[in-house]
């Protein structure tokens, strides 16, 4: 039995009635979270005043065009990474893959690279180059691991997963050609999205990319049972009359393109989709019915924590959330490696 399902998660049932109390349950935690990271910052504000549109003053200011908008930010990227995280790790039935597996990371980093090596300064419906760019390197990326895993096609998912990381290499290597062809300014520019980093967008963009994000995991919730009958195995899911070829392009299309919107929106971020989405397995147990919508709020939750610590920690600096998450993350994924290693040697 893979690893996501063992008999003692099988034996407990989810009912309507746990679906719904969990999900509000993190509903309002998540609610309660991006509340109170609203009032965190490097500069105190009056409750009072935040409000105030007319006599708030810098408080006002503040609260509504910085800190709401970079929290919603925050939230919409970190739900955006679990899902897909959740939606990797059972398409490819390896507890370690996460979003950036598939050379996502790196086809997005080389779109943005090559924006701003290339000075380009149009926008695209308030977008910067390297926004736009890096959505169309992720996406293009994607797909073109996509069709070398399907030729690949007797390899089954670990044909898809070398495939990710053979593009990952290449591409990561022409980021580095052309950011040593690049000038001082440029490479800085690209050096500080790679890390990953959250910008006061528009509330306009916000709800652009908001509806994007929220669509896509009502989507994938949809293919939740399909999911669980994937990560039983792919040969027991088509006894059962389902379409395994289908399900798994429409879920790996539908992550990859939340993914993408996600880089767009904060450059690279690790570890999000890797971490959360077994914290919350280990929670609430395997079922994508429910790992699904909890773990995007899980996920809103950790990464608009871990951006909160980046932008006071060492105020007035600020550092990179990327950062952050891979000092949480990097001891988490090193204790997973080893619990899976000693797994494959039982």
């Amino acid at each position: 039995m893979p690893i996501f399902y063992r008999r003692e998660h099988v034996k407990t049932l989810l009912t309507p009635r746990k679906l719904i109390l969990r999900t509000c349950v993190s509903l309002v935690l998540l609610a309660g979270v991006m509340a109170a990271c609203t009032m965190i910052g490097s500069q105190p504000i009056q409750a009072a005043k935040m409000f105030d549109r007319q006599h708030g003053g810098r408080d006002y200011e503040i609260f509504v065009h910085v800190r709401v908008p970079r929290v919603f930010l925050a939230a919409l990227v970190g739900a955006a990474l679990a899902s897909a995280g959740v939606v990797f790790q059972a398409l490819l039935q390896n507890p370690l893959a996460d979003p950036y597996i598939l050379g996502i990371s790196s086809g997005a980093g080389l779109g943005a690279t090559i924006a701003a090596s290339a000075g380009l300064d149009w926008t695209l419906w308030g977008r910067s180059p390297m926004a736009v760019c890096a959505f169309a390197g992720a996406l293009a990326t994607v797909w073109l691991v996509w069709w070398l895993g399907r030729l690949a096609r007797g390899a089954g998912p670990t044909g898809l997963l070398l495939a990710g990381v053979v593009v990952n290499a290449f591409f990561g290597a022409l980021i580095m050609f052309v950011t040593s062809l690049s000038g001082s300014r440029q490479v800085q520019t690209t050096i500080f999205w790679l890390m990953g980093n959250m910008t006061e967008e528009t509330f306009p963009v916000l709800w652009i990319s908001g509806g994007c994000i929220v669509a896509s995991v009502a989507a994938l919730y949809l293919l939740g049972p399909l999911l669980n009958a994937i990560s039983f195995g792919r040969a027991d899911a088509r006894s059962l009359g389902i379409n395994t070829s289908k399900v798994a392009m429409a879920s790996f299309a539908i992550a990859a393109f939340v993914t993408a919107v996600a880089v767009s929106l904060s450059g690279l971020i690790g570890f999000v989709g890797l971490i959360v989405p077994h914290a919350v397995r280990l929670l609430v147990g395997p079922d994508h019915r429910q790992l699904l919508p909890i773990s995007a709020a899980a996920g809103a939750m950790f990464l608009t924590a871990a951006d909160t610590v980046a932008r006071t920690a060492v105020a007035p600096a600020q550092l990179p959330v990327g950062v952050v998450t891979a000092i949480f993350g990097g001891p988490f994924f090193l204790l997973l490696l080893i619990r899976h290693a000693k797994k494959l040697w039982r």
